[in-house]
């Protein structure tokens, strides 16, 4: 290595915010970074005098990341509590030489202050909670936003107001906001809602599905390209998901079916502020305000390996958990009513719902949750007669659920054509499938509800056929 190299190596470690560590293969300390020494409680010439199994027993250390790797051989990533109470997450990498293992490089970073601003933010609710019982869940109104935001998202129930007021309070910083929640609960709604209380309410709502991006896809449309970037890209080029959302607010949803590869290219652009683009060699800056979704436990994917550790945390800043509609039903009324309105401007018909489907309305479990509740609602519509709503599960209009045999299926069994593989019998069968349904059901959410599988499966059959909702 050069000495310029030595150099600007020298600058990168001493400067970055990371505090790295490199140690040897039998575990001694060989060097720090200076900021370690804050964050570890020892200086920079003891530490590099001493070993990591050392560091372990005297508690510095806890656990090692370095000792894992000399154990296993194989890269690291875990949460650390130090010697003097900092909360870190690091991660670790062997360095072989001729198959024999001579360095470990490790990296942590600093989490204490992140834990500070969510304990901040659990007091915020708290204070918050204890106003909304004082005032016997009244709701200020602040410049006559509030009442305006609980009309557009139809909540009326006391949990779902608080909320409000909490999105209300935390819209206008730029801090990540990770929204929680079964599937169908609101939580594009509620982003939604964020970013027109936020300041960048003039800039872009940009929202991803990223279950619905082919993996193949996901860099290209998240990334964009340059022109001659890959075989059949456009010509002039293409700015990505990312770039298209600068100044305003980009909205991740479905952030835990993101693959692993495409989470460390997303943390890099939150780390890095900057993009570039498949085929450039420029690094674009982006600026937005980021918010995600998910109906999984990130906590528990991070535990199996199948979401990154640091991008865990780097979402997971102001989280927002929003309740399913089973434990909120003082919202179906109004949810109710909106979806009526909306379909009656729809089909232009004025519809009144009947007495008798309320019990069923506040009745239900909604496992679906709102989207759940709106397809029922439009079922309902659609299947009944006159200008009074039934129950789509009544009766009374004859319609029944449409047959999942292929088109041209004998009751018999299935027929396989002259020379017709399996693969294409069962293309062909599931193309017969999915027509039939876009003829009879109303949404992809139908769909997806009729076949039990989820909804951006269903796009994405349906893309891969050609097919679109009839109805």
């Amino acid at each position: 290595m050069s000495d310029i190299e030595r150099k600007v190596l020298e600058v990168i470690v001493e400067t970055a915010n990371d505090h790295f560590f490199i140690v040897d293969g039998k575990g001694r300390v060989l060097d720090v970074s200076p900021g370690a020494a804050a964050v570890y409680g020892m200086s920079r010439e003891r530490l590099t005098a001493t070993t990591v199994q050392q560091l372990q027993a005297d508690g510095v250390l806890k656990p090692s990341i370095t000792l894992e790797v000399i154990r296993t051989g194989r890269p690291a990533q875990l949460m650390q509590i130090t010697g003097t109470g900092r909360r870190v997450i690091a991660e670790a990498h062997p360095v072989y030489v001729g198959g024999r293992l001579e360095r470990i490089v490790s990296r942590s970073r600093d989490l204490t202050d992140l834990q500070l601003l969510q304990d901040e933010y659990t007091l915020l609710q708290k204070r918050f909670s204890e106003h909304l019982r004082r005032s016997q869940g009244g709701v200020s109104d602040e410049d006559g936003q509030l009442d305006d935001a609980l009309d557009e998202l139809r909540v009326r129930s006391g949990v779902m107001r608080e909320l409000t007021l909490l999105l209300k309070r935390v819209a206008p910083s730029d801090a990540t906001v990770l929204m929680l929640g079964e599937s169908g609960v609101g939580k594009t709604a509620f982003a939604r809602q964020l970013h027109r209380w936020s300041r960048r309410r003039q800039g872009p709502f940009v929202e991803v599905n990223c279950a619905a991006i082919p993996e193949n896809l996901f860099e290209s449309e998240m990334f964009g390209y340059q022109p001659g970037a890959f075989s059949g890209a456009a010509r002039q080029g293409k700015a990505g998901l990312l770039e298209q959302a600068q100044g305003g607010t980009l909205f991740l949803d479905e952030i835990g079916e993101l693959p692993l590869p495409m989470q460390t290219k997303l943390l890099k652009v939150i780390q890095d502020g900057s993009v570039t683009r498949l085929g450039d060699t420029r690094s674009r800056r982006v600026d937005f305000r980021l918010v995600v979704a998910t109906n999984q436990d990130l906590a528990r994917r991070v535990e199996t390996g199948a979401f990154r550790l640091d991008l865990y945390y780097r979402l997971n800043v102001i989280p927002v958990t929003l309740p399913p509609l089973r434990e909120r039903r003082e919202d179906i009324p109004v949810l109710a009513e909106a979806c009526l309105e909306q379909l009656n401007q729809r089909y232009g018909q004025r519809k009144l719902l009947h007495g008798s489907v309320w019990s069923e309305l506040m009745g239900g479990d909604w496992p679906g949750n709102v989207r759940e509740l709106e397809n029922w609602l439009e079922r309902a519509w659609l299947s009944s007669q006159g200008d009074l709503i039934h129950s789509p599960t009544l009766g009374g209009n004859g319609e029944t659920a449409p047959s999942l045999t292929p088109p041209g299926e004998a009751a018999t069994g299935p027929r396989l054509g002259d020379d017709e593989g399996l693969s294409a019998y069962l293309a062909r069968a599931e193309h017969g499938v999915l027509e039939a349904l876009c003829r009879t059901l109303p949404s992809t959410y139908a769909i997806a509800e009729r076949l039990g599988i989820s909804q951006p499966s269903v796009v994405r059959k349906l893309r891969r056929h050609g097919l679109q909702i009839q109805r």
